[in-house]
């Protein structure tokens, strides 16, 4: 479901690069069977390609997209310098992201008296620390965009795990703000290859 800032950064990415796609509004929750017949995990992203190899996890999709579509339209530089600070802002994307959705799987799936305070608020600050890095670069970046002269992978990934985290956990609060970040956000979203694919936020639970 496009709520998944890890299965929207493929589709933005698909969309970025001109290629089609089939998409399946499944849910990890009431869809988990559907999705173990080409996933065992039962995760999302699966890509599923036409000869019926499954694809798993979005990093995996998405080296494999920019090989689909060669080194001069790749979102991921090939080599060097861009393409080690590509990857690490996708690696701190993620990692906040990672740490929301443990924030909300804890209150969506486990009863009041059941959850770790110490370990909440682990989570919530690593996910902050996350989100103020993202911030720090996109406010020393020196063009348009976070690393080169294009959009690449480093703005998608950050654009989803920004938008994902503000719908979900509300992170743009008046008291903590990342306008840097929101810039960047801004500009992505406006985009009709991030609109095509923004859907409506709800919680999780164990039928939906």
């Amino acid at each position: 479901m496009f709520d998944s800032p890890f299965v929207r950064r493929v589709a933005v990415s698909m969309n970025l690069l001109g290629m089609a796609f089939e998409h399946r509004d499944w849910s990890v929750g009431k869809d988990f069977e559907l999705i173990r017949q080409f996933n065992p995990l039962g995760r999302v992203p699966t890509l599923v390609r036409p000869d019926g190899e499954a694809l798993i996890e979005s990093g995996a999709i998405l080296d494999f997209l920019d090989e689909c579509a060669g080194p001069g339209r790749a979102l991921i530089p090939a080599v060097g310098k861009d393409r080690r600070d590509v990857l690490r802002i996708m690696a701190v994307a993620t990692g906040g992201a990672d740490k929301g959705v443990t924030q909300i799987y804890e209150t969506a799936f486990r009863p009041p008296e059941k959850r770790y305070r110490p370990w909440m608020e682990r989570c919530h600050a690593q996910m902050h620390a996350a989100l103020a890095e993202l911030n720090r670069m996109c406010q020393a970046r020196t063009g348009d965009w976070l690393i080169g002269n294009r959009m690449s992978q480093a703005d998608v990934t950050a654009t989803c795990v920004y938008t994902f985290l503000v719908d979900a956990l509300a992170i743009n609060r008046a008291d903590i703000a990342y306008p840097g970040l929101a810039a960047i956000a801004a500009r992505c979203e406006a985009l009709p290859e991030f609109r095509s694919v923004k859907a409506e936020w709800f919680a999780p639970g164990q039928n939906n």
